[in-house]
């Protein structure tokens, strides 16, 4: 009988630290197989997290591949809607998809906490292109739009191509549609065949083709970004040159869309000052990104106009209806 209530009390000892343990610890959610951006972008920022002290304990990664982010969006939606303790890491490939209806709700079933760094999208040209200036190419495909064969590392209605098509609407090019592309698999080799005649420009992003710029082979006619980037500051933006676009491929996270103002505002803050870090800097350079941070409503907003601009585009070149 002794060893029996004293069964039962240890029982009730377990039970009672059980419950006196948190539910879920931080998690992160990389919407992909280990190894890639989003992996990348869970991993770093838990270390941090951890390391700034600005979570209590380790980050969780959990590797949710499927549907470019679908399944990950999909999951988060119905089952984890206000989990406080949750972020999951997205980019702009995220947001194209859902402007393109490939998710199974619209940017607002989220709440969009902030973006830490970007890799930035610059327009190439080989070295020996007659085309000097952003406005020299826009004009050669004003006047004929078919004049120039267009590549980068996605397809049509990808992140690369929608880029070069902002810039085209941007120029007043009313057949956006018309303009040649062509997909290689990666910045580099559509570098390689630009280099060897076969297209003429490039959309991709810098990370991608540093080397190239470094080396002289190629000129960039046009870098993607509000400011011009750390790494090249001497390369000319499309804002400076009177053309109202940018093309990040941001790095970034959202939480649930029922998680409360108080907890999304707690994320937001704790984003901010990992990245106001020099421990975030370093690793932000170190790969290859721009630190950049757009934050709580900004970021939302951010995010907004470019699902609209991004399904805007999209109709106009026949991916979506």
């Amino acid at each position: 009988m002794i060893w029996k209530m004293t069964g039962l009390k240890a029982a009730g000892l377990a039970s009672a630290l059980l419950f006196a343990v948190p539910a879920m610890a931080t998690e992160c959610i990389a919407p992909a197989d280990p190894g890639g951006g989003w992996d990348f972008t869970c991993r770093e920022v838990g270390r941090l997290l951890t390391q700034l002290e600005l979570v209590d304990g380790n980050v969780q990664v959990t590797n949710m591949p499927g549907g470019v982010g679908a399944v990950a969006f999909a999951n988060v939606a119905g089952k984890r809607a206000d989990d406080a303790d949750l972020l999951v890491a997205t980019s702009t490939v995220g947001i194209t998809q859902i402007a393109q209806g490939k998710y199974p709700a619209g940017i607002d079933t989220m709440r969009w906490v902030g973006m830490l760094g970007a890799d930035v999208g610059v327009i190439a040209v080989d070295s020996d292109s007659p085309y000097q200036t952003l406005d020299d190419l826009m004009a050669a495909l004003k006047e004929d739009v078919t004049s120039v064969a267009t590549a980068g590392s996605t397809g049509a209605g990808g992140w690369d191509h929608i880029r070069l098509m902002m810039l085209a609407q941007a120029a007043g090019i009313e057949d956006i549609s018309a303009i040649r592309w062509v997909q290689f698999d990666g910045g580099s080799p559509a570098v390689t065949q630009m280099m060897g005649g076969q297209v003429g420009v490039v959309s991709t992003d810098l990370g991608e083709i540093k080397g190239f710029i470094e080396s002289g082979d190629i000129r960039v006619l046009a870098v993607l970004a509000d400011e011009p980037i750390s790494a090249f500051p001497d390369l000319p933006t499309a804002v400076s040159q009177g053309y109202d676009v940018t093309g990040y491929n941001w790095r970034g996270f959202y939480t649930g869309g029922d998680v409360s103002d108080e907890d999304y505002a707690a994320w937001v803050e704790r984003l901010q000052n990992l990245y106001d870090s020099d421990e975030w800097k370093e690793v932000a350079t170190n790969s290859g990104l721009e630190p950049i941070w757009r934050g709580g409503d900004d970021f939302a907003t951010y995010v907004a106009q470019q699902e609209e601009q991004m399904a805007d585009i999209s109709r106009q070149i026949g991916v979506i209806q």
